[in-house]
């Protein structure tokens, strides 16, 4: 295993049922490897080390084949290594993660509760964090 930070693995960030079901090799080039690592590093672990206990990684990077047939955005960040989708356990306990990243310092370029706070999407852009914090209905 390929640890990215002291609680996440590359491996956990390229995880996909849907990919391995449909036999898609969803491996990330050098550079989306280095942003996953930026992610990692930068938000998931301060997230995680903030929130006390763990979180999981629904999808984190995409290869253009596995996003397409998701319906993933074609501009997606998860494409680059950029995003992960995080939740939980449940949607009272991702709305309190929610609220509790917004009021942290914890660096991040998006914030996203996904459909009632089912998960919530957050990505790490070195040098270009927007802190921009959205909700899909």
């Amino acid at each position: 295993m390929t640890q990215l930070s002291k609680n996440f693995t590359l491996e956990e960030l390229v995880a996909s049922t849907t990919a391995a079901n449909l036999k898609i090799k969803n491996t990330p080039n050098d550079t989306a490897v280095g942003n996953l690592k930026a992610l990692a590093v930068n938000t998931l672990q301060p997230i995680r080390d903030l929130w006390g206990s763990a979180i999981f990684v629904s999808s984190g990077y995409r290869c253009a084949q596995l996003n397409g047939l998701i319906g993933g955005a074609t501009n997606s960040q998860h494409l680059t290594g950029h995003a992960a989708d995080i939740s939980a356990g449940n949607s009272d306990n991702n709305k309190k993660l929610f609220d509790m990243i917004v009021k942290s310092d914890i660096p991040y370029d998006q914030l996203i509760d996904e459909y009632r706070y089912q998960w919530i999407h957050v990505s790490f852009n070195s040098g270009k964090n927007r802190k921009q914090i959205l909700h899909i209905a």
